[in-house]
């Protein structure tokens, strides 16, 4: 007889997002974008190391260990627990019929039970409303974590009917500080933990890192809500039949008859990125199912590729799925004097791709004249940052920015493009931010104008900003001014500035100004660099030469390196022939992994590289070859953005 296929809680998660998706998991033919590494994964969201400081508010737990799919074995040892009128478990399992769930923490007193789910995720309690929206429904931001929560009420409550029980979130409370320097490196990431967590605690108690940074929700009201489908609470199914219905369609393997969803269908990780392979792909096999399409038919540009287009349910209700079903009759343009619009860029990217039109649109009198506005040296700088949910230093808040690298590029008057600066922060446990601003206020020096690629840069020092207001730094006041010249405040900031030398957003300038087919509507400098480069006959014959041929200098690669290089008759990326930090993965899946992550902008590669260094143990050898690595990274990104300066230069004088 073969085993019971389950309804786990992630499972169930999975099904909220398509029911479909249950068909398709846990099946090697099908490609999955959401690669699995727990390893990895533990080191870039912390989510693990999040578990086990939970875990010690409660020195009296037990674990019950064991493989999540070896079902009985641990149902066994928790009921054998739960025997006890008294007992805090971690990890207990609970099954009823064909459902399965193992939960983070679960204190018993009597028949009276806690159940504590534990995330990686922040929260403020000033904020009364943390989890509902404008029209006072569940936030969507939380809808997973809350019915997580209520799915493993359900299924607890089913296999002890006599149980009262309150549900919790314990989650990274914005409002504390950690109490001690390297609170973070406490719980040590490593592949030989020999745990589920593949975390090594160092901190024997609470009194090795004093208060938690944690806080405990009770959500209890809201779970309840969600059981008895209260409107403004519930999902598309009822509850109760939604968990009946996901049960037996995965117990069965047999896939759901759910009707395709725009929004849904934009983020199925059940597809194949990469031609020629051998995997089946989920999205296509549904849409072939539904719609009757032919492979050649899913080769079509879609809707999926315009950029920041609003109205999916729209498009679900009137059948709408390849640009060239569009038509301004449902498509509102609305124009905005010298510069591109957002709708009209929207509509110059379905126009283009229905005609199969790949030459770039620009703006070009209104580009120069931007242009000319630009004071020589021009500056471009990228940083790189850590947020985690256990802070690494005494006085930081969970998820408070730690900026521990950047990349200084400089172009002047003459021509002459310079790799003038960099710094990187490589110590462990020491907080780096100050020195950070210091080096960068010494790089940039007095005049020119200074560039950044999207909003990281200024949120960044806003947050140092901040920082150095709650700091003894002998410098502060200098530095805190010096920020103000060369940024603008926040929306939400107390104090109001717009500085001299305040960063030109490239990428906003691009936004404005131009548009190229080969991005697909992409803005990110990934997508934007490779269209620059294929559409520039300029930046081709320049950088096809060795470094040691052009007018700039380089900080990390040799004289010989050359950033352009012909592959099956195409122009590689610089970024693709960039040697990952990690060696199962590319540097592109590490920043897919981490874009739900907060306040995070598209550095996922790094990021994680130095959370390996912080709370890992690795050789000298190792830690050089992620430093090189990291350096070379982060010098690309300012090069990249002089490539595209480049691009602009050539478009203007075209």
């Amino acid at each position: 007889m073969p085993p019971i296929r389950y309804l786990t809680k992630s499972r169930y998660k999975l099904a909220l997002e398509c029911p479909v998706k249950l068909f398709y998991t846990g099946k090697k033919e099908f490609a999955n974008q959401k690669m699995a590494d727990p390893f990895l994964d533990a080191l870039a969201q912390g989510g693990f190391q999040v578990e086990e400081l939970a875990r010690m508010e409660y020195p009296e737990g037990i674990l019950v260990d064991g493989e999540h799919y070896d079902y009985d074995s641990v149902i066994a040892k928790t009921n054998e627990l739960l025997k006890h009128e008294n007992i805090i478990i971690f990890e207990a399992a609970f099954r009823y019929e064909n459902l399965f769930i193992r939960t983070d923490i679960l204190v018993k007193k009597g028949n009276s039970v806690e159940l504590i789910e534990v995330k990686a995720k922040s929260f403020n309690p000033t904020n009364e409303n943390t989890f509902t929206g404008k029209k006072g429904g569940i936030d969507k931001s939380w809808k997973p974590y809350l019915f997580d929560v209520a799915f493993q009420q359900y299924v607890i409550k089913k296999s002890n009917p006599n149980w009262a029980i309150s549900s919790f979130l314990m989650l990274a409370d914005k409002t504390k500080r950690a109490q001690i320097d390297g609170m973070n490196q406490l719980f040590r990431v490593t592949k030989k933990a020999g745990n589920r967590t593949g975390i090594v605690k160092l901190a024997n108690s609470k009194e090795d890192f004093g208060e938690t940074v944690l806080g405990k929700v009770d959500i209890s009201e809201t779970v309840e809500r969600i059981q008895l489908n209260d409107p403004k609470y519930r999902d598309i199914l009822d509850f109760e039949e939604g968990i009946k219905q996901y049960a037996k369609h995965y117990e069965k393997d047999e896939k759901y008859n759910w009707p395709l969803n725009f929004g849904a269908c934009k983020k199925c990780e059940f597809k194949c990125t990469s031609e020629p392979t051998e995997l089946k792909s989920g999205f296509e096999m549904c849409w072939k199912e539904k719609k009757g399409y032919s492979s050649s038919d899913l080769q079509k540009p879609t809707l999926f590729e315009v950029w920041n287009l609003r109205g999916e349910k729209y498009f679900t209700l009137h059948d709408i799925f390849f640009l060239e079903d569009m038509n301004q009759d449902v498509f509102k343009i609305n124009p905005v004097t010298g510069s591109i619009s957002s709708s009209e860029r929207q509509w110059i990217q379905i126009e283009k791709a229905v005609a199969k039109d790949s030459l770039p649109y620009f703006l070009k009198a209104e580009l120069k004249q931007e242009m000319s506005n630009w004071q020589f040296p021009l500056h471009m700088i990228d940083f790189e940052t850590s947020t985690v949910a256990i802070p690494f230093h005494q006085g930081m808040r969970p998820y408070e920015q730690v900026a521990f690298q950047f990349s200084h590029h400089v172009i002047y008057e003459d021509g002459k493009i310079e790799h003038q600066s960099e710094f990187i922060h490589f110590e462990k446990g020491k907080f780096p931010n100050f020195e950070f601003i210091r080096a960068l206020k010494s790089s940039l020096g007095t005049e020119g104008s200074i560039f950044r690629y999207s909003t990281h840069e200024n949120s960044i020092l806003n947050a140092i900003y901040l920082q150095l207001e709650e700091s003894n730094e002998t410098d502060k006041m200098e530095l805190m001014e010096f920020i103000q010249e060369i940024s603008h405040s926040k929306k939400d900031s107390v104090l109001i500035w717009k500085g001299r030398r305040d960063m030109i957003d490239l990428c906003e300038v691009y936004k404005k100004y131009f548009y190229d087919p080969a991005t697909k509507g992409s803005n990110s400098i990934k997508a934007v660099l490779p269209a620059f480069i294929k559409s520039s006959k300029f930046i081709q014959e320049k950088y096809s030469k060795p470094i040691s041929e052009i007018n700039l200098t380089s900080t990390n690669f040799d004289s010989s390196h050359v950033w352009l290089k012909l592959v099956n008759e195409d122009i590689q990326s610089p970024y693709k022939m960039l040697k990952p930090l990690f060696s199962d993965w590319t540097n592109d899946q590490l920043d897919e992994l981490l874009t739900d992550m907060e306040d995070l902008n598209n550095g996922g590669a790094a990021l994680t590289a130095f959370g390996y260094l912080q709370y890992t143990d690795m050789s000298i050898a190792e830690r050089d070859e992620l430093r090189s690595g990291l350096l070379r990274y982060c010098e690309l990104d300012t090069l990249a953005m002089v490539m595209i300066w480049e691009g602009f230069i050539e478009a203007i004088n075209s």
